[in-house]
């Protein structure tokens, strides 16, 4: 165990008053813990929801997409710290029908109120993202695969939705990242997430540069490190588009240095 405490008094003075970085650290990295905690949960939920919706989305029914197109056309057109107070707060209106169907005791938690508004602004930027990368597959590999004998849910899993993944990717990457950083909204609500430790350190010690310098610096971390994964994950999955040198001298064989005749 590190002791923050004798590590603070160690250290030299100087303007920006590196003994409360190193005292605040531990609550602070407490409170990263319940802001990885509630990204993770909310892009699970959000991602396995944002399929069926992009499939529902790509319908020719009015009936299937217009539901989903208001879905998304709400969560990408407001706000996330509005979209917070109108579940959080704005369920309290509803208190006694809640309370009848036995979901109050659900919707007075803070947490659950942040978990549903982030599981619900995920979804709808994710089916988006997943629509525009379904319609980006090629129509010939699609073509193809039927005259292959294909059913409509085996051309899916096996076709579609693996390219689609890949192609989305990119801008997935950036959901994340969005979703990670917005999470310091719920702090609004009560939760003490890093940014809720974060003003609570400030109103008790007054040291405001130090202790957001601090939470700005672990979510840049956290930030670079969601990147380094997806750009592995990138990498990874874009293997088969690479140039490999070793096997185009191994197809050119023995005539690869030998020039063309000009005609």
């Amino acid at each position: 165990m590190i002791d923050f405490q004798a590590l603070a008094e160690a250290l030299p003075k100087s303007p920006v008053d590196l003994a409360v970085i190193v005292e605040s650290l531990p609550q602070m990295l407490q409170g990263m813990q319940l802001t990885v905690e509630l990204t993770l949960i909310s892009l699970a939920i959000g991602f396995s929801c944002s399929i069926g919706l992009a499939m529902l989305r790509l319908s020719r029914h009015p009936v299937l997409w217009m539901p989903v197109y208001g879905f998304v056309f709400f969560f990408r057109g407001t706000p996330l710290l509005v979209q917070i107070f109108l579940i959080y707060y704005g369920s309290g209106q509803f208190r006694f029908q809640l309370m009848d169907l036995g979901l109050w005791v659900y919707f007075r938690d803070a947490y659950f109120c942040a978990v549903l508004t982030l599981t619900l602004n995920t979804a709808a930027y994710t089916t988006e993202i997943l629509r525009g990368a379904i319609r980006a597959v090629p129509h010939g590999e699609i073509e193809a695969a039927r005259a292959c004998g294909m059913s409509g849910s085996l051309l899916y899993r096996r076709i579609i939705l693996p390219k689609a993944f890949r192609y989305a990717l990119p801008a997935y990457s950036n959901e994340v990242v969005f979703l990670f950083q917005a999470t310091s909204l719920v702090s609004i609500i009560t939760l003490m997430d890093l940014t809720g430790v974060a003003r609570t350190l400030v109103s008790k010690t007054f040291d405001v540069y130090e202790i957001f310098i601090t939470a700005g610096l672990l979510y840049l971390a956290v930030t670079y490190a969601i990147l380094g994964l997806f750009r592995r994950v990138e990498h990874r999955w874009s293997g088969h588009l690479r140039d490999r040198p070793d096997e185009a001298k191994r197809l050119r064989g023995p005539l690869a240095g030998i020039a063309t005749p000009m005609l």
